[in-house]
């Protein structure tokens, strides 16, 4: 699992009531600044939104576009 999901599930068991604690940074075991840099790196960039096309903003057909001459 990666890091991010391992903290996200940590924090799940600690809200539904295990008797877990997030450790301190630094604290031994804990993740190192290099590794959420290395988590960077490989994390997925969200997916760009398109801006939503205005109501009579259609594109013509190509075969109905008129030549340039």
């Amino acid at each position: 699992m990666s890091l991010y999901k391992n903290i996200n599930a940590k924090k799940k068991r600690i809200a539904s009531g295990s008797k877990e604690e997030m450790r301190k940074p630094g604290a031994k075991g804990a993740p190192k600044a290099s590794a959420f840099k290395k988590a960077a790196k490989t994390a997925k960039k969200p997916a760009s939104k398109k801006p939503a096309a205005k109501k009579g903003d259609k594109k013509m057909p190509a075969f109905l576009k008129k030549k340039k001459k």
